[in-house]
């Protein structure tokens, strides 16, 4: 293990005795009374190991215990890492320095202390199956291998057109060509490492990308396969729900519940199977920020372990030309096979169970 300052975080003097580590005070973290000790953040580079560091400072007049304290300080702050060395060295150098940024992030945004490694093990062991490959499929696919996805294949059987063209996405070079050979080349482009084949390997993840039959999400249900839906037309950009089989409000269950408002519902939704419109209300931007949203989504589920709130029971919603996402909450329906609203009612039992008893109950409603 080597301790470093999180890379994401700047430090800067606030006065002769008062280093700040990190500018945005949501994040930075403010020391005083460091004087002559400050030289041991110098020594914070990666490079050693809690008593190498400790060693090392004695060169600096430091003594050990005063090392150990400020390093046991600057950890419970929450801006120092303990990346294993291990990990480092089995990237590439050129992989490394790619990732750099998403480690950081990663490691920033859900306060690990382990430089990111736990992130970057899950998702280089991740397999995620993008359906549909158009503009907002094919970006997607990209930023997720950019954001070390090990392993993402996209299915499409259509072709692509001069619409379908996006900077993260699909090319120039790719029109009249398959629209999945053209996003696996998008991929290829930002992330070469990044597995592209679509083999019959059960996904960890599916994305449903744009429109598709019911008989995608009942397949992917039965198969338990949690799978995150993302969609652009209408000037209107829609992420989410995220299904997790069993466990939370599936596709049907909004259908259901749309059906509920609006009893023409059904027969609309019959019409919409299989029709595309020729020319979607969905410019380049809406298209690459649905798709930055749904890859945000991706990665959260990925990172926590199989979770991801924001989009479990609930869609994130973008309606132009406001651009503020707002979430709408979808609860499971009794009604419907699926089992989340099972799995909802016995969340939600243990919960009054816990609370009669006087213990905490950790296992909270995901994304309500």
């Amino acid at each position: 293990m080597r301790l470093a300052l999180k890379p994401g975080l700047l430090p800067v003097w606030r006065d002769n005795d008062t280093l700040q580590i990190g500018i945005d005070p949501r994040r930075a973290v403010a020391i005083t009374g460091i004087g002559r000790v400050a030289a041991l953040i110098g020594l914070l580079d990666g490079s050693r190991d809690r008593q190498a560091v400790i060693s090392a400072a004695r060169a600096h007049g430091i003594a050990a215990d005063t090392a150990d304290r400020l390093i046991s300080l600057l950890a419970a702050a929450g801006v120092l890492d303990d990346f294993p060395a291990g990990t480092l060295r089995t990237l590439p150098d050129a992989l490394r320095t790619r990732l750099a940024p998403e480690l950081a992030t990663t490691s920033l945004a859900h306060g690990d202390g382990d430089g990111g490694a736990r992130a970057l093990a899950r998702r280089s062991a991740t397999y995620v199956r993008v359906y549909g490959a158009g503009k907002v499929g094919a970006c997607i696919a990209t930023l997720l291998a950019a954001a070390g996805i090990g392993h993402v294949a996209c299915r499409d059987t259509g072709t692509a057109f001069a619409a379908d063209l996006a900077p993260a996405g699909l090319c120039a070079a790719d029109i009249g060509e398959p629209r999945s050979a053209g996003a696996a080349r998008a991929v290829g482009r930002s992330a070469p490492e990044t597995r592209t084949d679509d083999d019959t390997r059960r996904p960890d993840l599916a994305v449903l990308a744009g429109s598709h039959g019911p008989e995608l999400a009942a397949g992917l249900l039965a198969d338990d396969v949690p799978h995150l839906t993302a969609a652009a037309g209408e000037a209107i950009g829609i992420v989410g729900p995220l299904v997790i089989p069993g466990r939370s409000a599936c596709l049907r269950c909004l259908d259901m519940a749309r059906a509920e408002r609006d009893p023409a519902w059904p027969m609309v939704l019959a019409q919409l199977i299989g029709r595309q419109l020729s020319t979607p209300a969905c410019d380049c931007v809406l298209a690459t920020s649905v798709a930055a949203q749904a890859s945000a989504q991706v990665l959260t589920f990925v990172d926590r372990g199989g979770r991801a709130d924001a989009v479990t029971n609930g869609t994130l919603e973008l309606v132009l030309p406001d651009w503020q996402w707002r979430r709408r909450t979808w609860a499971p329906q009794p009604g419907c096979g699926c089992g989340g609203a099972r799995a909802r009612a016995g969340r939600r039992g243990r919960a009054a169970a816990a609370a009669g008893s006087g213990q905490r109950h950790m296992d909270g409603e995901p994304g309500e």
